[in-house]
């Protein structure tokens, strides 16, 4: 948005000036994950409309001497960049709402196989958790859209990618967002680390290195983790859309021609944005959503083992994953949609020809596993007429909810007919490239008995996923005690 109110304000400045921007703009594929790791296009609703789904990524790379000096690390310079910030910005089929959901950087997941576009490198998939930021450096943003495809099964449709010296002019330009703390904040330690904010108690108008700061502080806000600043970084996005909305020109041609010069050098897109043309139609389609539909989020996220990491919420990151993928609002303002489960077209074999592998997945949020149930539900599918159901006793899994996982669309057919036999429901059927065939997963939703019984689901964004609205002018930052000052 920022961007078009600047390209609009230098339009006076011809033909040439609007094909210098264009040149300006830095392009990278879109995807460079395999085919098997994508997610599939959203249908269009009724009216013909698609959602449109957005990847924003924060690089922190420090490879040109501006960025340098904003990042400080002089250690990283000329390293591979990381995905610092990951934010995927949901636009809605019919336009009225808009969703966002961030990744904390400090997020271990699997990270797909990439191959760069540049040079032709292959980097072979994970093959243990990694830190969802080092996808960057995997071949480029590419990599960053094809581990979210692989984790959520959302279809991305575009990414913008901007550096810190992009931020800082970008804040410039706007002339400042209001922001909010409880208490004086300096986000500085005696070794050197933190971001260097230093602010008083209440509402301060940030801009340019100082709205870096904001957004890159973890020292001092709440309990210094990555979580503390992905909120911090959703009541700057949601102020600065009101801000814009409110200011809607920027009066100043030089600093206009300014902002657009540096903001188109600091942005990179996927080849699908690549012209100025591009990014004004999709910001004409952002700027259909009024601000109380705007809703930002954090993916729902449980402790690592060591206490250091995050993972994703089981239940939680996954119900927070199909609204956005069924295009549910979530401010909870939509009506209510109803969608019928999804029939394979591939017929499923005969019940003594399914090979199922039954493991056990009641080792779900730190309790313990309760012994011998892949073997009970193998020899429960047995006795249903699945003669080649077998349990896996080797692996003791955490999965809240029992899921059939297939690794190709022609054993659909075969995981949806397993499902059925037991009561299982077809949401809970799900693609996977992790498993070699059929795969029931036994949850901690299932500890006893040999009835599956599932569980009501709704349409409601989880509480764990922190959402915070658009409209929301009362939200202020909670200030850890230890980095305050008088």
């Amino acid at each position: 948005m920022v961007l078009t109110v600047a390209i609009l304000g230098t339009a006076c400045a011809g033909y040439l000036y609007y094909q210098h921007l264009n040149a300006n703009i830095k392009t990278d594929a879109l995807n460079n994950g395999d085919a098997k790791d994508r997610a599939a296009k959203p249908k269009a609703n009724a009216a013909g409309q698609t959602p449109l789904n957005i990847l924003l990524i924060g690089s922190d790379g420090r490879n040109t001497a501006a960025d340098q000096k904003l990042g400080g690390a002089k250690d990283t310079f000329n390293t591979a960049p990381r995905a610092d910030v990951q934010m995927l910005l949901h636009l809605s089929a019919d336009r009225s709402n808009m969703s966002v959901v961030s990744m904390p950087r400090d997020t271990l997941l699997q990270i797909p196989k990439c191959t760069d576009p540049d040079t032709g490198k292959v980097y072979a998939a994970s093959t243990s958790l990694a830190m969802t930021n080092d996808s960057l450096g995997r071949g480029g943003p590419g990599c960053t859209v094809a581990t979210w495809e692989k984790l959520t099964d959302i279809h991305i449709d575009h990414f913008m990618m901007v550096d810190f010296s992009g931020v800082v002019s970008m804040a410039d330009a706007i002339g400042g967002v209001p922001v909010c703390v409880d208490a004086n904040i300096y986000s500085h330690t005696s070794t050197g680390h933190g971001s260097g904010l230093k602010l008083k108690k209440g509402t301060t108008s940030i801009k340019g290195k100082q709205a870096l700061q904001w957004l890159r502080t973890r020292y001092g806000f709440e309990d210094g983790s990555d979580i503390a600043r992905t909120k911090a970084q959703h009541m700057y996005m949601n102020s600065m859309v009101r801000q814009l909305r409110t200011n809607a020109t920027l009066s100043n041609p030089g600093k206009l021609r300014g902002l657009a010069e540096t903001a188109t050098k600091a942005l990179t897109v996927d080849n699908g944005l690549g012209t100025v043309a591009k990014l004004y139609d999709l910001s004409t389609e952002l700027k259909k959503v009024p601000t109380k539909r705007i809703t930002m989020t954090t993916m729902p996220w449980v402790y690592s083992s060591d206490g250091n990491r995050v993972l994703p919420k089981p239940t939680d990151a996954a119900k927070l994953f199909r609204l956005v993928r069924e295009d549910i609002a979530l401010d909870g303002k939509d009506k209510k949609k109803t969608s019928k489960p999804k029939t394979s077209t591939d017929p499923a074999a005969a019940d003594d020809e399914i090979a199922v592998q039954v493991q056990n997945g009641t080792k779900s949020g730190g309790g313990t596993a309760v012994t011998g149930r892949a073997g009970t539900i193998a020899r429960l599918l047995v006795g249903k007429g699945f003669d080649k159901a077998v349990a896996d006793t080797s692996t003791l899994l955490g999965e809240e909810r029992t899921v059939v996982r297939y690794p190709s669309a022609d054993l659909e057919g075969d995981a949806q007919r397993v499902a059925k036999a037991l009561g299982i429901p077809t949401s809970q059927v799900k693609k996977s490239t992790d498993v070699s065939g059929v795969t029931l997963v036994v949850g901690a939703d299932w500890r006893s008995g040999t009835k599956y019984t599932a569980a009501q689901d709704d349409d409601k964004t989880p509480e764990s996923a922190s959402a915070l609205n658009g409209a929301d002018t009362k939200a202020c930052m909670h200030v850890d005690p230890d980095y305050t000052w008088s």
